[in-house]
């Protein structure tokens, strides 16, 4: 628990029923289970709209463990109604499919791919009749014992340690700058424009996203995942890495990984220090950072 000037707990849970803390820098969130550990700053930004969730079944392994980074923008609507509806909807497509899965046509990728655009539609349907023009990035990973799945929509991004201490992408960044990006939008009849950073319309950082129901509308920009699996076996991983955009503008890659692997002895395993160091360097983002130790690291508590 962080100590700060002032400390109140709050009863809150639209981060996943977490402590909320008012630290003298920002409020935070922290979360700590078995081999995950979780810490998010609100940073210097008004308000604090990332999210994340962690579903997991250790015990009796009904389904892969589910970890999911939302972060979202034009308000917190869209990022907390994709927490809420999508890693339970996962979860229970997920143990329908392991329990028949020799006899299934379904895998990890198509279920992670039917949800996340169906959630979208489902989101899509209400914020338009509400006129909320909110939307959320989408960082999904399901990890089974053999297998890590890992779906991306925007630009929350994941990073994989392997066994050689290398630093293994789990997810590419969806941008308007990007030229497979850039051809798509054009084709759809819309531009991208520079102001601080490439946008859509000139509007938004990202190519891809769940919600924006006005670029949707005009299919500039598409809930479409990228959707990779890697094999543990092969990569003997010692943790990974998901987090927001926040991180990632203070840290490479493989910056992350060397900065985490020489704290997971921490109780938060690198988490917390990484994001503090991340808002030291000034980013004024919110950022979360959520940071997976696998069975095969030394440092690994039992799972």
């Amino acid at each position: 628990m962080v100590k700060g000037k002032v400390a109140e707990i709050m009863q809150n849970d639209r981060l996943g029923g977490l402590d909320v803390l008012e630290a003298e820098f920002s409020k935070t969130w922290e979360f700590k289970s078995h081999n995950v550990a979780v810490y998010s700053i609100q940073g210097r930004r008004d308000h604090m709209e990332d999210r994340f969730e962690v579903l997991t079944d250790l015990a009796n392994k009904t389904h892969p463990s589910i970890f999911g980074i939302f972060d979202g923008h034009g308000g917190e609507t869209a990022a907390e109604y994709v927490k809420s509806r999508l890693p339970e909807a996962l979860k229970q497509h997920l143990q329908d499919y392991e329990k028949d899965k020799e006899n299934s046509v379904l895998s990890y990728q198509t279920i992670l791919e039917q949800q996340i655009l169906s959630i979208d539609r489902e989101m899509l349907e209400k914020l338009t009749v509400s006129y909320d023009e909110a939307g959320t990035t989408c960082l999904i990973a399901l990890l089974s014992d053999k297998d890590l799945t890992v779906a991306n929509v925007g630009d929350s991004r994941g990073v994989l340690c392997d066994k050689d201490g290398n630093a293994i992408p789990l997810s590419h960044d969806h941008k308007p700058y990007q030229l497979k990006e850039r051809k798509r939008i054009k084709r759809a009849g819309g531009f991208i424009s520079f102001n601080g950073s490439w946008r859509v319309q000139g509007i938004l950082a990202m190519s891809r996203s769940l919600g924006d129901y006005p670029l949707k509308n005009l299919n500039v920009v598409i809930p479409d995942p990228d959707i990779l699996t890697f094999d543990l076996d092969k990569l003997q991983p010692e943790f990974m890495i998901l987090a927001s955009d926040g991180l990632w503008d203070a840290f490479s890659n493989e910056e992350a990984v060397r900065f985490i692997k020489d704290r997971l002895d921490e109780p938060h395993f690198g988490a917390k220090s990484i994001v503090l160091q991340s808002f030291y360097r000034g980013c004024p983002d919110n950022i979360t950072v959520m940071v997976v130790k696998f069975r095969n690291s030394s440092k690994t508590e039992e799972q």
